[in-house]
């Protein structure tokens, strides 16, 4: 199983900024992030395979739960 983040590559879109966050992903490996497998343009958006995660994304997981301060704090340390 993978994650698939689908990225529209508009006008406004800043395409350096893409092409950067995939540089970084790839150079960048840790059983603590979601890593990138491939990506792929298709049509005018750019599809982006990432492991899987279960759980959801990070975003619906803030905006659910009470997290404190320096839990956050430990959770961003690692």
């Amino acid at each position: 199983q993978v994650a698939l983040k689908k990225m529209p590559l508009c006008k406004r879109c800043r395409k350096e900024l893409v092409v950067n966050e995939i540089q970084v992903m790839k150079e960048n490996r840790h059983p603590n992030i979601v890593n990138y497998i491939d990506s792929y343009l298709v049509d005018e958006d750019l599809w982006l395979v990432m492991e899987y995660v279960d759980g959801g994304t990070l975003t619906s997981v803030l905006v659910q739960v009470f997290i404190e301060e320096r839990m956050i704090a430990a959770i961003s340390k690692e």
